[in-house]
């Protein structure tokens, strides 16, 4: 793999004519870490992590681009680190409000014992704005379960999506498909995720690399109409969702242990014979975690549905 460091470039922008659904943010080789910014604090779901900034990241050669891809990796070096294992976690500058996210995947970290990756969205004063959970799996799980999180008041065919009242399991549903997560994701060439988020339903579409892509997402006029089924749909009148989910930045990260992939760890046939721990083994094993690492081609969000018009805003800071 070739590996470049992180490079400036211009925001793409473009205009899909005629379509039910018009781009409105490109994010790609090109701009990608001008449109993501770095989280370097600690991690809220407690893991053993040391979330990096973006001059720690560039310095360690964890982020960048690699084979016409963003790449997002961890620290695969360190023996026994002291705050955690070195990873990164970016989030999108902009907040979005419903549209249609289309994430284009060369490779997900690898399953392994300790590591928890996840693209999701999640949105202010959390739970109360929404969390959406796209790719998440840990340890050595082989399918991804997307899962919704929220305040109080929010009920699907799934269960209660409310985080008080469901403790940290929201409303999951698993995919229940090999190649949407980790190795079986990883040995097709990767894929396409989809998230259509609209005023009635949230809808998790998945496309393989291997032939099932759909020609409008290609020409860049996607139409969810004539996509099928989609993996899960969370819909019905127990949730108000534009109340429920709002203004939630676009993410990607990879943590360890923690609420998670720690917490089941006493549980796992495999990886509980590693170490006495998930933290023993996170801190002992660096190499373990050499496929640790996100490839990203693009992250495409469209707007103006019949359903309604999605609505971003760009984030500032003091």
């Amino acid at each position: 793999m070739t590996f470049t460091k992180i490079i400036g470039g211009a925001l793409a922008l473009g205009v899909a004519a005629q379509a039910a659904y018009t781009i409105q943010d490109s994010y790609d080789s090109t701009n990608f870490f001008d449109g993501f910014e770095f989280f370097n604090e600690p991690d809220p779901t407690n893991g053993f992590v040391n979330y990096v900034s973006a001059t720690e990241a560039n310095a360690m050669s964890l982020a960048g681009y690699a084979n016409g891809g963003i790449y997002l990796g961890v620290d695969a070096n360190t023996t026994n680190p002291t705050n955690g294992r070195s990873s990164v976690r970016v989030s999108s500058k902009k907040t979005y409000s419903q549209g249609l996210i289309i994430a284009d995947i060369a490779h997900q970290p690898a399953a392994v014992c300790g590591s928890w990756p996840a693209f999701w969205t999640v949105g202010p004063n959390w739970p109360s704005s929404g969390e959406i959970d796209i790719i998440e799996g840990v340890n050595m799980g082989t399918n991804t379960t997307y899962t919704l999180h929220t305040g109080s008041g929010c009920t699907f065919s799934q269960g209660d999506c409310n985080y008080p009242g469901t403790g940290t399991s929201g409303c999951p549903t698993a995919s229940n498909d090999v190649l949407t997560l980790a190795d079986g994701f990883n040995a097709i060439g990767g894929g396409i995720f989809a998230l259509e988020w609209t005023s009635s339903a949230i809808n998790i579409f998945f496309f393989p690399r291997t032939g099932s892509i759909p020609q409008d997402i290609a020409a860049g006029k996607p139409d969810p109409s004539k996509w099928g089924s989609p993996q899960t749909s969370f819909s019905g009148s127990g949730c108000d969702i534009p109340s429920h989910f709002k203004d939630n930045q676009i993410v990607f990260d990879t943590t360890f242990c923690g609420d998670w992939a720690g917490k089941v760890w006493p549980y796992d046939p495999v990886c509980s014979k590693k170490a006495a721990t998930c933290q023993d083994y996170v801190a002992a094993n660096p190499t373990a975690f050499k496929d640790t690492y996100w490839l990203i081609n693009s992250v495409k969000v469209y707007s103006g549905a019949t359903n309604g018009t999605a609505i971003s805003r760009r984030r500032f800071h003091a």
